[in-house]
Formats: structure tokens, sequence, C-alpha cells
């Protein structure tokens, strides 16, 4: 993996082209290789938080722009996207997620073997999941809500929900998760941040869908863009973009700065800040 932008550092290797087949190394469990604390700890200055509230979103995208093959981003991910996918989960306060994109893509509690624990020093050992849904309609057994197995205890799933949901169903869903009625009959994106905030997290990463990214970037909230570009054209047979802004909302195109760009294997890893 090597670093293209900014300026002084174009050329600079962090790491290995293959940094999870190295000795062995496929996910933040396995056995560390020095070469590959190394690369993290790279990639950890990389993709660093300010030291302020940020709202970070976190999205790949093919080359022609679809987000997703045969409805799963996971067809357009390779060993270097998934390191970084677990180092900026590993930088985060909270993970954000539309209550969509976790059943979607089969969401579950975040455990210690997925997380870089040099990069987490002072913080709790793994970051919640805090899901927005409207009317709770999430099945409240399994991996996103703990199954009970292992002696491993994941922090707890947050649910932001609205006081459209019943309030058995509220008491049901308490039984399982931290749950935050944030909303009439919805939770909006400023609602969301402000109730994780008001829980002290700060570093949010954000990983979509398109729905709730374009929700934060209309309403002004969404700071930070890490975009993936994967090496395959999807072909066009997804309409789905990176961003959908909310319906009826004309938001403004909003100036990005680009701040730090990675290559691996074709892969393109792009940091960008909103301007100003």
């Amino acid at each position: 993996m090597r670093q293209i932008f900014p300026a002084g550092t174009a050329g600079r290797v962090l790491g290995p082209a293959d940094p999870l087949r190295l000795a062995g190394q496929i996910s933040p469990a396995a056995p560390s290789a020095p070469q590959v604390s190394e690369l993290i700890a790279a990639l950890g200055a990389v993709y660093a938080y300010p030291d302020r509230r940020c709202v970070r979103g976190n999205m790949i995208a093919s080359v022609d722009g679809a987000i997703a093959i045969d409805g799963r981003s996971g067809g357009l991910s390779g060993v270097a996207d998934r390191l970084v996918f677990w180092v900026l989960r590993s930088l985060a306060d909270v993970i954000l997620v539309g209550a969509g994109t976790a059943r979607q893509e089969q969401y579950g509690q975040v455990r210690l073997g997925d997380i870089w624990s040099q990069l987490r020093a002072g913080r709790p050992s793994a970051p919640p999941v805090a899901v927005v849904t409207r009317n709770m309609n999430l099945p409240l057994e399994g991996r996103l809500f703990g199954d009970g197995s292992g002696a491993e205890r994941p922090a707890r799933t947050i649910v932001l929900t609205t006081r459209l949901v019943p309030e058995h169903r509220l008491r049901a869903a308490a039984r399982v998760a931290d749950v935050i009625v944030a909303g009439d009959r919805e939770v909006s994106a400023a609602a969301a941040i402000d109730a994780l905030a008001q829980r002290g997290y700060r570093s949010i990463l954000a990983e979509g869908g398109p729905g709730l990214l374009g929700e934060l970037s209309a309403a002004g909230l969404l700071d930070e863009l890490c975009l993936t570009v994967s090496p395959v054209l999807e072909g066009g047979r997804s309409p789905a973009r990176v961003l959908t802004a909310p319906a009826g909302a004309h938001p403004r195109p909003a100036e990005l700065r680009l701040a730090a760009l990675l290559e691996d294997d074709g892969f393109l890893f792009a940091r960008y800040l909103r301007a100003g």
C-alpha cells in the first residue's frame, strides 16, 4: 500500500502491497507480523480524527459509480479495502448505520477480533453500532443485538428510533439494546448526531446507506468522506449512488478538499474533508 497524496508523500510505501495475507494475517484477530503493525500505525495516522466532534462517512463504489453488486457492497471489496474498513472502525467512538443497510449487510456487534487494539488506547475495547430506525423493523435476536454466545461482551447496540414504535416493542428492544427515542415520526440526521454526542461520542463513523449519508450531507453534518474506488466496472445495473438526497430536499453541492489518497492493487482510498 502506498500513499499518493498529499504532496511530499507521493510514492511513500506504508506497508506490504498485500498486507492481510502477510504471514497469514487475515483479520485483526490473527497474529500480527511486525510489518502489519507498522502499516496499521501508519494508517491510523492517515485517518486520525480531529480533536472535536467529527462525522465521517465511509463508502465503496465501483469505477462506474455503483455501490453494490447484487445488492451487497462486499462484491466490490478487496484485501486492502477490508483493512481500511477495520482501521476506520478501530478509530471510531461509534458506528452509525441505517436500518436498511443493517439488514441488507447483515450487521452484527463489533467484536474484539474485528478491531485493531493498538488504535484504541484510552478508549473502550470496541465501538458500539448505532442503528437509525423509524419503526423498529429490526430482528431483536442474533448478531446485531448479541446472540449470547462466547465470553466476550461487545458494546451494546444503540437504537435511535421514534415515538411511532409501540411501547411494548420499545421495552423488548431495551432488553437487548440502548434505546433512544429521538423523534416523533422521523429521526433526523441532526437528532441522531446530537443524541450520540450527548452520550460522549465525538468520532462518529457513518457507514451508510446512501440515504443516511445524504441526510447528513444535506444537514451540513458530514465532515469527512472516506471513499474507496474499486477497480470494477459494475456495468450500470445498479442505480444506487454513494449519497441520496432526502425526498423533497434540494441540497447545495458541498465543496470538498482531498486530505489523503492511497493506492493498493488498483484500489484507490480517498479521504475528503468538507472545505472550510
